[in-house]
């Protein structure tokens, strides 16, 4: 009777995917270029925001189109669920890797020497709590304008009155100016962080990719704070 004889198979290669993972300098990229998706996604919305200081018509319009983009080839809301789905990928995939790189840091740095390294900016020494700050502000922002589960008032197909009665609530208009607050800080931070990451920062172009890291993070600050600010002085009512 012949005995089975046991053959060690070599182990499996990591794949691609997981070794970039897996390494610092992939996470940097994956924040990078999350950071990338998400900052165009800002951009667009910021300007589909600030339709609400055209009037009701204007921006209930627009809350329509933008569940119709794509038709008839995609079917109703089909277009906004794909780019929520894309948006949300992006947002955690950055937010692990800003993590785990976070904490690699931490296990990196000698306690001892903690006083010899340089200060870092107020972007910087604010990023991990400005991401707290950001990731409680999303779940917030789904469940007021999304699901609609935290604004009393909310009628469903009537974004611009939703909003008006969501920002008409100080502490909620107050939550949203700190949050935006801390988005630009993280923006300004981030935008050259990824220009690093990716190669794209050298000597003749740094002083202009802080320049735009600056206005971005300005202009999309003021962009997003002038919505409630508008609710809160009448502006928009």
């Amino acid at each position: 009777m012949a005995l089975a004889t046991r053959t060690d198979r070599p182990p499996r290669p990591p794949s691609l995917i997981g070794s970039v993972w897996r390494s610092t300098v992939g996470k940097k990229a994956v924040m990078a270029v999350t950071g990338v998706i998400m900052l165009a996604y800002l951009v667009a919305h910021v300007v589909g925001n600030l339709k609400v200081f055209f009037g009701a018509g204007e921006f209930n319009h627009y809350g329509h189109w933008i569940r119709t983009i794509g038709e008839p080839f995609l079917h109703y809301e089909w277009f906004l669920w794909i780019a929520r789905a894309g948006l949300g990928t992006a947002v955690v995939l950055h937010g692990v890797a800003a993590y785990q790189l976070s904490r690699r840091d931490l296990a990196a740095r000698p306690r001892k020497y903690e006083r010899k390294r340089p200060r870092a900016s107020y972007a910087t020494r604010t990023m991990r709590w400005g991401g707290v700050i950001l990731a409680l502000f999303i779940v917030w922002h789904i469940l007021d304008f999304t699901t609609l589960d935290v604004n009393p008032n909310a009628q469903e197909g009537r974004p611009y009155e939703n909003l008006v009665a969501s920002f008409d609530r100080p502490v909620v208009s107050a939550f949203y100016i700190v949050a935006m607050l801390a988005l630009g800080l993280h923006v300004r931070h981030g935008f050259w962080s990824a220009a690093q990451t990716l190669g794209a920062n050298a000597p003749r172009r740094d002083r202009a990719l802080k320049f735009l890291a600056n206005a971005l993070a300005l202009v999309l600050t003021c962009g997003f704070i002038a919505v409630p600010v508008g609710v809160l002085t009448g502006v928009v009512s």
